[in-house]
């Protein structure tokens, strides 16, 4: 059995932020498994601009960011297999693996990062109405096809959903000469960037119709029409508001998913609402040693969070195996409570004998706020009361509590977050 200190499942943007990182942390046994053809994850089909403006004050796309880490990782001489499959994941920290070369082999790890990424919600967990005709795919499917193979998915083209992909595609699609006759979302708000929402589609003359969904698909062999309609509260369709689009071409941009098999396999406690890992200030698991970043833990907006994001879960898991494997806490786990329109944060818990003098909490909220404040209440005091325009589910929130301003708390044990009306 192969022994490494860190053992990083997933070489996207959070295994090589989080690879690179422990390096920097002084850890030399470092492994990344990737399932693809080379490192960069999803990135390498992003070829749109606005990547990187937080970690390297510029604008780059999505493979010139990817290949910034990349450099490091090759910089540092850290060890990585491409197509591996990660089979199983012990809660001792050994990780099954194989690929073409080696077959099966197992790895035990000091410490294992969890940075598989998330995948797209299928049509069949919409319960769409309709036959499954050919012309249907996701959004991020379609990216792939049109920037990395060069085939053209359709062109007459109605999207279901505004999610970022989506809306990226939207302009995408545009630009090599299809039609987006109109971007469909239930909801009554966009799961997507504001930015993406005027240069995706305003700039295009691209429509969108919030609290509207597709009811009908039509086609046997390949999609031919879909039928769009109008929901109320309950989500359901209002009779009369049908409207019918001719297109070969549906996309789907209908939400990510955490890729969290191999991190229940593990016994890993998994939140009910991000559908990732349940994590401390430290970004390890309830596994001990099992640390998890990225879109495996909550969906990101901007990849420059995610690296963020990887480049502390590397940090503490170097700390995790120079200490031995030991806890080094000290007192009681702090509670983080999200209430009143926040809907979980991310970590969940705190423990200042871990913390280093700050630690950011990222969250979403469940609907648009106009003119209100994002509130922290230590126990029943409210201690930050930050005012914003306007809060809504499609851009992440965060707050950054201080170690100092937690210490001055006598007996603190919750620590809640909520959206308060002014």
């Amino acid at each position: 059995m192969m022994n490494y200190d860190i053992v990083i499942v997933g070489g996207g943007p959070a295994g090589l932020a989080a690879a690179a990182s422990a390096r920097k942390a002084g850890i030399d046994r470092i492994l990344i498994l990737e399932r693809d053809d080379r490192l960069g994850g999803i990135l390498n089909q992003c070829i749109h601009n606005g990547f990187g403006l937080h970690t390297f004050r510029e604008e780059l796309t999505g493979p010139e960011y990817a290949q910034r880490f990349i450099d490091q990782v090759l910089a540092e001489k850290i060890e990585y297999k491409l197509h591996t499959m990660v089979m199983d994941i012990s809660k001792d920290r050994v990780v099954t693996a194989m690929n073409r070369t080696e077959g099966m082999f197992q790895i035990q790890a000091g410490a294992v990062i969890l940075a598989m990424g998330c995948r797209e919600r299928p049509i069949g967990a919409l319960g769409t109405p309709g036959y499954r005709p050919a012309g249907i795919f996701s959004a991020g499917t379609a990216q792939r096809l049109v920037n990395m193979e060069g085939y053209m998915p359709g062109r007459e083209v109605v999207i279901l959903g505004s999610g970022d992909i989506g809306l990226i595609m939207a302009r995408r699609m545009t630009l090599e000469g299809a039609k987006v006759k109109i971007v469909a979302e239930v909801m009554p708000y966009s799961g997507g960037l504001k930015r993406n929402i005027v240069q995706c589609l305003d700039d295009f003359g691209i429509p969108l119709k919030l609290s509207h969904t597709v009811i009908d698909v039509e086609g046997r062999e390949h999609i031919s029409a879909v039928t769009i309609a109008e929901v109320g509260p309950d989500r359901k369709p209002i009779p009369g508001t049908e409207e019918r689009y001719t297109c070969d071409t549906l996309l789907l941009s209908v939400g990510l998913i955490p890729e969290n098999e191999l991190s229940r396999g593990a016994g890993v406690e998994i939140s009910r609402v991000t559908n990732g890992p349940v994590v401390n200030e430290s970004l390890e698991s309830s596994v001990p040693g099992v640390f998890a970043c990225g879109n495996v833990l909550h969906v990101h907006d901007l990849v420059d969070y995610v690296s963020e994001e990887a480049e502390r879960a590397g940090e503490n898991a170097a700390k995790f195996v120079s200490a031995g494997c030991r806890d080094m806490a000290s007192g009681e786990d702090i509670q983080l409570i999200p209430a009143d329109g926040v809907r979980y944060t991310v970590p969940s818990t705190i423990n200042p004998g871990r913390m280093d003098k700050m630690v950011t909490v990222r969250f979403r909220v469940g609907a648009v706020y106009k003119n209100a404040a994002v509130s922290v209440y230590f126990n029943e005091e409210r201690v930050m009361h930050n005012r914003k325009r306007i809060i809504s589910p499609g851009e992440m929130e965060q707050v950054i509590l201080l170690k100092s301003k937690m210490a001055s708390c006598k007996d603190l044990k919750n620590i809640t977050i909520k959206i308060e009306q002014d």
